[in-house]
């Protein structure tokens, strides 16, 4: 069984969307990740190079939601899957949600989102 590192809440502006006025202008976005990994070496040497950075990963997640634009939360999703799950060997799975906070649709919604995992 796999340990877990878990982000949750980090927030990004993208552009995302298939409407117009979404591929005007970015948008806030809410991004939370689990990556399965082995922790147990780093709880007993207490050094993060034993571990994966979650600070690095969160690094990752900026990059590719500030700096690609697509048109559905499904590609980013994947996206960003298949990056995290490739920074490091010791990344077993990953699952990561992404909502949009403002989404463009005529019904009271506070958010839509996509989940998607990934493994070796």
């Amino acid at each position: 069984m796999a340990d877990q590192i878990e982000v949750r809440g980090i927030r990004a502006l993208g552009i995302i969307g298939v409407c117009r006025e979404e591929q005007e202008r970015p948008q806030p976005f809410e991004i939370d990740f689990d990556v399965d990994t082995d922790v147990a070496t780093a709880g007993k040497t207490d050094d993060l190079a034993d571990t994966i950075d979650y600070g690095a990963l969160i690094g990752v997640v900026f990059r590719v939601v500030e700096n690609e634009r697509h048109l559905l939360l499904e590609k980013v999703a994947s996206r960003l899957a298949d990056e995290l799950l490739g920074f490091d060997d010791r990344a077993l799975a990953v699952r990561v949600t992404i909502r949009k906070l403002r989404p463009p649709v005529p019904y009271d919604v506070a958010t839509t989102a996509i989940t998607v995992r990934r493994q070796r």
